[in-house]
C-alpha cells in the first residue's frame, strides 16, 4: 500500500513534466513502467535532459538561420548597391553636362550599360537558384558524352584560359565516350563555372584538369587547379550564396557570387553529390558525380 501511494504520488508530480515540456516516452518505456509498477526516476531525468538537449540545438539552429539570413540580405545589399550607385553617378555627369560631350557620353553610357548587366546577371542567378530550391526547375534528362561536353567547355572558356596562359586539359582522357544521364544543359554550366573558377583563381601558366572515374552506377567529375587554394576555414562556407574567400579580389575577378551555389543546387537537384577539396598555395579539386546511362 504504502509503495502504492508513494508511486501514485511521484506520478503525478511527474505527469505535469511531461506535459510541459511535450514530451511523450516511447511506447517500450512506458509499458515498462506500467509491469513494474513503479516509476523509474533515472529515466525521467534522462527524458528532461533529451527534451533540454533538443530545445538548445533548436535555438541553435534558429540562430544560425537568423545570422545566415542577416548576411544573406547584406550580401544582396552590397552587391546591388555598387552598380546602382555606379549608375546614379554616370547619369548625374551626363545631365550635368556630360551628355554634349562625345568623349565621355558614349564611355558613361556604355559603363552604365555594364552595371545594369551586372544587376540583371544578380537577380536572374537568384532567380535560378530560388527555381532549384522549391523544384520548379527540374532537370530535364538525356543520355550524353560527357567527355565531349567537357571539350566542348574547354573551348567555350579557351580565350580567358589563354589571357592567363594556363592550360584546360584532361586528367586522363577516355579512350571511349563516358555516356551519363542528366540534363546536359545544366551540367554545362556546372562545368562552366567550376572551370571558370579554376581559371581566375589558378597561377598564371598553371593547368586546370578534369578527371573522370567510374563509381558502380556512377561517373566521378574532378575539376582540379593548381591555383591559391582555400583555407580550411572558408572550405564549409563555399557553396554559400555570395561568400566569397577574398572579397576585394573576388570583385576584381568579376561574377556574381552565386556560381559555386548554382553548382551545389543543380547537382543536388539531380540528386548527386558535390564536394571540395583544397590546400593553401597548392590548388582545389571540386568532385561530383553523376549517374551513368544505362
Amino acid at each position: 500500500m504504502i509503495q502504492f501511494i508513494l508511486n501514485k504520488f511521484i506520478s503525478d508530480k511527474i505527469k505535469p513534466i511531461y506535459k510541459i515540456i511535450n514530451y511523450f516516452p516511447e511506447k517500450g518505456k512506458a509499458a515498462k513502467r506500467k509491469k513494474l509498477g513503479f516509476v523509474e526516476i533515472a529515466e525521467v531525468e534522462h527524458d528532461v535532459e533529451e527534451w533540454a538537449q533538443n530545445q538548445l540545438q533548436e535555438i541553435e539552429r534558429l540562430r544560425d538561420l537568423e545570422r545566415y539570413r542577416k548576411e544573406f540580405v547584406g550580401n544582396v545589399s552590397h552587391e546591388l548597391k555598387t552598380p546602382i550607385f555606379n549608375i546614379q553617378g554616370y547619369i548625374l555627369t551626363l545631365l550635368e553636362g556630360g551628355l554634349e560631350d562625345p568623349k565621355i557620353n558614349k564611355l558613361y553610357l556604355t559603363r552604365s550599360e555594364k552595371s545594369i548587366d551586372r544587376m540583371v546577371s544578380i537577380v536572374e542567378d537568384l532567380e535560378s537558384i530560388t527555381k532549384l530550391e522549391t523544384g520548379e526547375l527540374k532537370p530535364q534528362y538525356s543520355v550524353f558524352d560527357i567527355v565531349k561536353t567537357t571539350e566542348e567547355v574547354f573551348e567555350m572558356e579557351h580565350m580567358l584560359a589563354k589571357e592567363r596562359k594556363m592550360v584546360l586539359e584532361f586528367a586522363k582522357k577516355p579512350d571511349k565516350p563516358i555516356m551519363v544521364s542528366a540534363d546536359k544543359k545544366r551540367i554545362i554550366e556546372v562545368l562552366s563555372n567550376l572551370v571558370t573558377n579554376a581559371i581566375k583563381y589558378g597561377k598564371r601558366k598553371g593547368n586546370v584538369k578534369v578527371g573522370f572515374y567510374d563509381f558502380d552506377e556512377k561517373i566521378v567529375v574532378e575539376v582540379s587547379d593548381n591555383g591559391i587554394g582555400i583555407d580550411k576555414k572558408d572550405l564549409p562556407r563555399i557553396f554559400e550564396r555570395f561568400y566569397r574567400v577574398d572579397k576585394s579580389r573576388s570583385r576584381e575577378q568579376g561574377g556574381t557570387g552565386l556560381g559555386l551555389s548554382i553548382v551545389k543546387h543543380i547537382i543536388e537537384a539531380h540528386n548527386q553529390t558535390i564536394n571540395v577539396q583544397s590546400v593553401l598555395d597548392e590548388g582545389t579539386t571540386f568532385t561530383f558525380t553523376l549517374e551513368k546511362a544505362k
